[in-house]
């Protein structure tokens, strides 16, 4: 997973022309090390989705501009626009589904 700064993020995420799930995370956050992995996969299994990550202790005005209050934040981007939030780490079959039915309309 590619990491996104503030320089690179309108162009990674918001410029984009397919889906984006940007997860927020902290190098102390014990739950976004359990996802990292999971998260991995699924990019690897989606292969229309692109999956970033922001450093929310390195990059906090992103994650303010979206309203992230708690870590890993997962926020999926759909023509520039958020269109789903996903806040703690959840098994990979959730995250599938919350994603695949966030994309459906697609």
């Amino acid at each position: 997973m590619d990491a996104v700064t503030e320089s690179t993020f309108e162009g990674r995420v918001l410029g984009h022309d397919r889906p984006v799930l940007v997860e927020f995370w902290a190098t102390w956050c014990g739950p976004c090390r359990m996802v990292a992995p999971v998260l991995e996969q699924i990019a690897v299994e989606r292969p229309g989705l692109d999956v970033v990550k922001v450093n929310y202790d390195e990059e906090p005005a992103i994650g303010q501009r979206y309203g992230v209050l708690g870590l890993p934040t997962m926020l999926l981007f759909a023509g520039g626009e958020p269109v789903r939030s996903i806040v703690g780490a959840k098994p990979k079959a959730t995250l599938l589904r919350e994603l695949d039915e966030a994309l459906s309309w697609r």
